[in-house]
């Protein structure tokens, strides 16, 4: 399947598959996560993040995880998501296509200076 058919992601998607590229992740470690690289421009609530979540794993690009190598630290209440392969390529395509756009503003003198967190 082709990455970029999914793109342009909505910002807090972006956000979300960005914060599964490292490490599986629970619901409320995403949000912390997301608030964190948003340096808190972004905050989710829970009803958006799982909304988010279901509409990116019925698309493929992210999964729930149905065992966990470290079970005895985790609390079994809680639910994993990881990134899917797709899920990677799609984040991987997004970030490029951002990439490139931020390129022309560069170009267009419109970065000079302190960077402004996201809105």
């Amino acid at each position: 399947m082709n990455a970029t058919r999914f793109l342009p992601l909505n910002p807090r998607e972006f956000l979300v598959l960005l914060s599964l590229v490292d490490e599986e992740q629970y619901g409320y470690g995403i949000v912390r996560t997301v608030e964190e690289q948003s340096e808190g421009a972004v905050l989710l609530d829970p009803a958006n993040l799982y909304r988010i979540l279901k509409r990116l794993m019925r698309d493929g690009l992210v999964d729930d995880v149905d065992t966990r190598e470290a079970e005895e630290t985790d609390n079994e209440r809680r639910r994993y998501y990881r990134l899917t392969r797709l899920g990677r390529e799609v984040v991987a395509a997004e970030a490029r296509r951002l990439e490139g756009l931020t390129k022309v503003a560069r170009a267009k003198k419109l970065l000079a200076g302190r960077q402004r967190k996201l809105t």
